[in-house]
């Protein structure tokens, strides 16, 4: 049976590293239908956590490359820089 731990209460690494597990146990095609499902379920709940993960990974390294940027373009322009490329 997979185990009960609450999806949303997991790391990326250990979403990531636990749907490692489930892939590899469904490959080997020696469960019962019914526990297979079950991993199925939670594998794809594993996969939306890891993609949760990313996807806000992804939005703080845009938040803080765009602060980057306007610090960047705030300096050049107060200094009477061109930032134009």
């Amino acid at each position: 049976m997979p185990p009960t731990t609450d999806v949303s209460e997991l790391s990326y690494e250990q979403a990531r590293d636990e749907l490692v597990q489930v892939v590899s146990e469904l490959e080997q095609g020696s469960a019962t239908l019914e526990h297979s499902l079950a991993l199925w379920e939670r594998g794809e709940a594993l996969a939306a956590r890891c993609e949760e993960w990313l996807v806000g990974a992804k939005a703080r390294l845009d938040a803080a490359r765009n602060g980057a940027a306007a610090s960047a373009n705030g300096r050049a322009a107060a200094s009477g820089e061109s930032t134009a490329v």
